[in-house]
């Protein structure tokens, strides 16, 4: 671990925590996590999805829920302010890549005036709010041939999602240098795990067709190439940011995770149907994806060393767990 302390539980007692995004795939369990070291949760929510897993878990019960658009400042400020936040975690996004193609006002009103309004929120309530963790993507990089990402290469989104997720990075990046705000970024690839509703994302997508005795369609041509990182690890991650951010060598820097273990699609595809025991279904591919770029992966050696983390879950490990979730969840 490189004298890298593990994490701190007591540290989240009684610590007034919100989280942006929080009945998203990631927000979801983050929620758990803080829940279950004691944190007040202060949830973000924009629509109350029944069949999310911080609905559907009864988590929502335990945290004070604010709801709103991230392109409302007021509504921001007034999460802040009335409940005395301390720690932010930004995780709330429109996170589809299609979806951005197809009508990118509304990601760019989510993902780039959204990001603006928590900042300034955070700057003027500054005397509140000691630390903020940032969700970016490795979108944020755009396409390179230079690969796995590194934290010092440029930002270069071209496409509507990827724009979006660098102009959230470059935003974080400026509240931090030029006002010292106490911020850090994570640059995850794709998360995957139970409580992913967004149908068109090839693992919750391949496990229902495939409970449903379907071909599982792919989008794209299945050469292309992704880290896979199961959500439990991304939660625990996220915790190790705000834990650190008093250090020197992490705060105002961003860090990429990753299972650092390249995975084509088909081979993604493959391993779930090997999992489900169904290798006799075959998906269905359509090549019809747009705004995707090929090859994307990260080296998550900075994280490695100054945060100390690595991920507790394998990919069959973490698919193994998410197929469980969706037998429960579809009734299968």
């Amino acid at each position: 671990m490189g004298g890298v302390e593990v994490s701190d539980k007591g540290l989240w007692t009684g610590r007034s925590v919100l989280v942006t995004g929080a009945t998203g795939l990631i927000g979801s369990w983050l929620v758990k996590e803080l829940l279950q070291r004691g944190a007040r949760v202060v949830a973000f929510v924009l629509d109350a999805d029944p069949q999310s897993e911080l609905l559907r878990s009864g988590d929502i019960a335990h945290c004070h829920v604010v709801t709103g658009d991230l392109a409302d400042f007021t509504a921001l400020e007034r999460a802040v302010n009335l409940h005395d936040v301390d720690t932010v975690f930004h995780l709330g996004a429109q996170t589809l890549v299609e979806v951005a193609h197809r009508y990118p006002l509304a990601t760019f009103e989510s993902n780039v005036r959204g990001t603006y309004n928590l900042m300034e929120v955070c700057r003027v309530h500054r005397g509140l709010v000691g630390r903020i963790v940032v969700a970016s993507s490795d979108k944020a990089y755009g396409s390179k041939s230079d690969l796995p990402y590194r934290e010092d290469m440029s930002l270069a989104g071209a496409h509507p999602y990827e724009v979006s997720k660098t102009c959230t990075d470059l935003i974080a990046q400026t509240y931090g240098h030029t006002y010292d705000l106490p911020v850090t970024i994570a640059r995850f690839g794709n998360v995957y795990g139970g409580g992913d509703l967004n149908w068109s994302r090839i693992v919750p997508e391949t496990i229902r067709a495939i409970l449903r005795g379907q071909r599982p369609v792919l989008r794209s041509d299945g050469t292309f190439i992704r880290d896979y990182v199961y959500v439990k690890d991304v939660a625990r991650a996220y915790l190790r940011m705000a834990e650190c951010m008093d250090r020197p060598d992490v705060r105002g820097e961003a860090f990429n995770f990753s299972g650092e273990k390249p995975t084509s699609v088909l081979e993604l595809v493959h391993a779930i149907r090997r999992l489900m025991g169904r290798e006799d279904i075959e998906p269905d591919i359509r090549n019809t994806a747009r705004g995707e770029i090929k090859d994307q992966y990260l080296s998550a050696a900075k994280a490695r060393e100054r945060l100390g983390w690595t991920p507790e879950y394998s990919l069959d490990a973490g698919l193994l767990e998410t197929i469980g979730w969706y037998r429960d969840h579809l009734g299968a």
